[in-house]
């Protein structure tokens, strides 16, 4: 089992040379599953020489367009390709009305002779409150994240957590810090993946490294970063992280 990142970056990434922190989980069977597909997805496949025939399983963590933004690229490429069979798309069952009502459905509603839906483009697998889903023999469990308030509530977001060949994983895909909601998956963790904003001027709606850095040792030393901004680094491993994921690093587990 294999993670691969197909990009590192914010979403903020153009003309930096990276690309949206997407994710391809591979087993060892060589079935893939993409973890969010953002716009710029079908650029950062073709630069390790895949495409929408390579994907057949999608997971999508939140709507924001670098993780959900190329779905109309892969829906459509695979519908309209008479050898493809519908891709499989894994997401919570909050997620799945506004994903078509407020992300895809002005572009993806109208077919000539008919009226499309979610499910004319994917096999829509709903994750339950609270519960794993499984991808080939895998079981994944999805983990609320606190990334953005809008108003008085709190949009959906959701990473990951799995066990491969022994090895816990964490992934908190897009996330506020807020260690406190999440302490217990960062203890439980062999490994995490955590979203880092490197900017001056952070967003508050991802972690920032400053805040990052005030977390224990024994944490920092599980923890590899992504989904930074572009410009200059801090040196991570000198303060005691695993350091920052670059643009296409492959993880082994087991």
């Amino acid at each position: 089992m294999r993670l691969i990142f197909l990009g590192t970056g914010s979403a903020f990434t153009i003309n930096s040379g990276n690309y949206h922190s997407n994710m391809l989980l591979v087993d060892d069977n060589d079935s893939k599953l993409l973890i969010d597909c953002g716009s710029d997805a079908r650029l950062s496949l073709a630069e390790l020489g895949m495409n929408y025939k390579d994907i057949h399983h999608v997971y999508i963590s939140h709507l924001h367009a670098d993780h959900a933004g190329g779905l109309e690229w892969l829906g459509f490429t695979s519908y309209f390709d008479p050898t493809c069979s519908q891709p499989n798309l894994y997401i919570h069952h909050s997620l799945e009305t506004p994903l078509w009502e407020k992300v895809l459905s002005g572009g993806m509603t109208s077919l000539q002779g008919s009226i499309a839906n979610l499910n004319t483009y994917f096999k829509v697998h709903l994750i339950k409150e609270n519960e794993p889903f499984k991808w080939n023999k895998l079981s994944l469990q999805t983990v609320q994240t606190m990334h953005v308030m809008n108003g008085f509530r709190i949009v959906p977001s959701f990473g990951l957590i799995f066990t491969a060949n022994d090895t816990k994983v964490f992934i908190t895909t897009d996330t506020q810090f807020a260690p406190t909601q999440i302490c217990d998956f960062y203890e439980w963790a062999d490994i995490i993946f955590q979203d880092c904003e490197t900017t001056k001027a952070p967003s508050g709606v991802h972690a920032s490294y400053a805040e990052l850095l005030t977390l224990s040792p024994e944490i920092r030393a599980k923890m590899w970063l992504y989904h930074y901004n572009p410009g200059d680094l801090p040196d991570a491993k000198a303060d005691g992280f695993r350091g920052f994921v670059v643009k296409g690093q492959v993880f082994n587990f087991g």
